[in-house]
């Protein structure tokens, strides 16, 4: 096992750790400190990827602007004086229902993809052809027309962007 590999599962092991720390957690500043982890472990991912872009931007925006907004949400909100500030929701089985049809589209769509990741030379992939950068790359990946469209990740991040959103609403919402 080379370094890469186990730097991976390190990363992969933590990520998962945290993500599970982050719903499972009762108090909601562990929970966003948690997520801080998370949005690290996956900027270790990405930089084992060499998207050092991705990475930095994954470091700045997400453990850095997200869980701020998140905390100062969480300060901003009537916490105070409350134990358990994360209580258990009776809607678990309509959440089960919509991460299961989210989950399916998702599948779907990877699999009828014209071409999957998983054609990609992986030799070539790593060199990038001379003038061209990561910032050139990524632009020429999301948004090409006749190249590999990643437009599907792009539209499932905008999902969890949204997903915490309506997660700030509810929690900055008024107790009726």
């Amino acid at each position: 096992m080379d370094l890469a590999t186990l730097l991976f599962w390190i990363f992969a092991v933590v990520l998962v750790v945290a993500a599970l720390l982050v719903v499972g957690l009762r108090n909601i500043v562990h929970s966003a400190l948690a997520l801080v982890v998370v949005f690290g472990m996956a900027a270790g991912v990405y930089l084992l990827l060499n998207a050092e872009f991705i990475a930095i931007v994954q470091i700045l925006i997400y453990a850095g602007a997200v869980t701020i907004l998140v905390l100062f949400a969480l300060m901003l909100t009537r916490i105070g004086g409350q134990p358990r500030t994360n209580p258990t929701n009776r809607l678990w089985g309509v959440g089960v229902v919509i991460c299961a049809l989210v989950a399916a589209t998702i599948i779907y769509a990877a699999t009828t993809a014209p071409r999957l990741i998983g054609n990609v030379n992986l030799n070539n992939a790593a060199q990038l052809p001379s003038g061209i950068n990561n910032v050139v790359r990524i632009g020429q990946l999301l948004y090409s027309p006749t190249d590999y469209s990643y437009v599907l990740p792009f539209e499932v991040a905008s999902l969890v962007l949204l997903v915490a959103i309506i997660g700030a609403i509810v929690i900055g919402r008024e107790d009726e």
